[in-house]
């Protein structure tokens, strides 16, 4: 399949094919007459790629856990420490956000009381 099939296809914007193929993850070259030509491994690496974009990673970041990927065992933990990394990132946000929740609640509260009085 050639990059709008993909696109089309898989509903993967056109940036990100062309953010993958800017990064030559793979050992062959798949150029035909001009055009990159996807295969079945290449979905299933776009298909992470797009649940990375989804959980806010940064282009960098997608590109150093690709790479890191296609390494060997150690790869596989570098990623782990990136998804750990961008766990921990997350639970703060949600932290915060709570605080932010409490905050309202307490305001509604005193809102509340002084209207009960």
């Amino acid at each position: 399949m050639n990059q709008a099939e993909v696109s089309q296809r898989y509903d993967i914007p056109v940036s990100i094919l062309q953010e993958y193929e800017s990064w030559g993850l793979c050992d062959v070259v798949k150029i035909v007459m001009g055009e990159w030509q996807y295969d079945d491994q290449d979905i299933e690496r776009l298909s992470t790629i797009m649940a990375l974009h989804d959980l806010d990673f940064s282009h960098d970041e997608i590109e150093s856990y690709m790479r890191l990927l296609l390494e060997n065992k150690n790869g596989e933990a570098a990623c782990i420490n990136l998804l750990n990394n961008q766990r921990q990132k997350k639970l703060a946000a949600i932290h915060l956000e709570e605080k932010k929740l409490e905050r309202i609640d307490y305001l509604r509260h005193i809102i509340k009381n002084s209207h009960e009085k």
